[in-house]
């Protein structure tokens, strides 16, 4: 199968391009960049180097393929949607522009107007744990954002067993590495301004909120159930993502009745582990040793003094949160072992 990945050259299109190099089914024929045409990909991403000759071109002279990736940021894939579509019949978006079903909650969320309303209905959120039926039949496909993949996954079998007192809201930290702000550089990565910190960076309103409610089935903040409080903080990684998320029980369920929901929810996954040790440092998920995997770690832990359940979930945000997300949704799709190209475990100590 012919893929070309158009904006190779940052993070999440570097992990691609790894990722879909060593896949036995795709072959790589194109790779796109605006700023670094002519360029061999082994420039930007120097892991590459022997395993690619490829150089990088515009998307003007783009030929058609069988799947195209597409990680553009955020606003330009919806704008050059018709052109892209002509180039291949089914096509996995790594933006935010297909993500949301409700055209609403862009100017939301995003703070502009969607000018594709009417496509937002072709594409699938691509995470396979909750969406594999529509994944199998689908040509348009949106891989979710990162902080909003981590934390859905945590919390989607307790909304999944209706087991979350509505009357209480679900408060979501996320802490993430640097590479989610992508590859281009600005104040908030200087390294004088990164080196060392833990910096609040979206306390309230982070964008990746209307995802949680929409894939959690959520109502919105101002309809009735229990509502999303998220914040988000930057920390001193360059890869992973760990996300505390603090639910209230309408029942007094035990920690037994709690394993018996996640496993019944994550037992076949091939990607998902429950991490819940009694001892040892590594007994709660952990983002570190997942860095390059595409697993997702989740865990929780009871307390013992109120209905209240801490959650933990822990993933490579460049993986799991996006490259590997869009290959697992395209093992999916064709109906391919969806650990095809993504079996890699993981590297200890790191």
């Amino acid at each position: 199968m012919k893929a070309a990945v158009i904006g190779g050259a940052g993070y999440a299109g570097g992990e691609l391009l790894r990722l879909l190099l060593s896949h036995p089914q795709v072959e790589v024929t194109q790779v796109t960049s605006e700023r670094l045409g002519g360029k061999f990909v082994h420039t930007v991403h120097p892991h590459l180097r022997r395993r690619t000759e490829l150089k990088f071109q515009s998307r003007t002279s783009l030929q058609p393929v069988d799947v195209l990736f597409i990680a553009l940021p955020h606003g330009e894939t919806s704008k050059e949607i018709d052109q892209l579509q002509t180039l291949a019949p089914t096509i996995i978006d790594l933006s935010a522009d297909f993500r949301l079903r409700d055209r609403g909650g862009y100017p939301t969320w995003y703070g502009w107007e969607h000018p594709q309303p009417s496509l937002l209905s072709d594409f699938v959120y691509a995470l396979p744990e909750l969406h594999r039926e529509q994944i199998r039949s689908a040509n348009r496909l949106a891989a979710g954002g990162c902080l909003a993949t981590a934390a859905i996954l945590g919390l989607y079998p307790l909304t999944r067993a209706g087991v979350v007192d509505a009357a209480m809201p679900i408060v979501i930290e996320g802490k993430t590495g640097s590479s989610a702000g992508g590859a281009e550089s600005g104040p908030a990565s200087h390294h004088p301004h990164r080196s060392g910190e833990m910096r609040s960076f979206a306390p309230t309103a982070h964008r990746h909120t209307a995802e949680i409610i929409q894939e959690l089935g959520l109502q919105s903040p101002n309809g009735h159930g229990p509502t999303i409080a998220f914040s988000a903080t930057a920390v001193e990684a360059v890869r992973g993502i760990l996300v505390t998320a603090h639910v209230f029980l309408k029942d007094d369920l035990s920690e037994k009745d709690l394993w018996k929901i996640y496993r019944a929810a994550y037992a076949d996954e091939p990607f998902m582990r429950i991490v819940k040790e009694s001892q040892g440092i590594h007994r709660y998920p952990n983002p570190k040793i997942l860095s390059g995997t595409n697993y997702c770690d989740v865990g929780f832990e009871r307390d013992p003094h109120s209905r209240r359940v801490v959650v933990m979930s822990a993933l490579d945000n460049l993986m799991k949160g996006a490259a590997g997300q869009a290959v697992q949704a395209l093992n999916v799709r064709f109906g391919w072992d969806e650990r095809t190209g993504l079996d890699f475990p993981g590297l200890y100590p790191i």
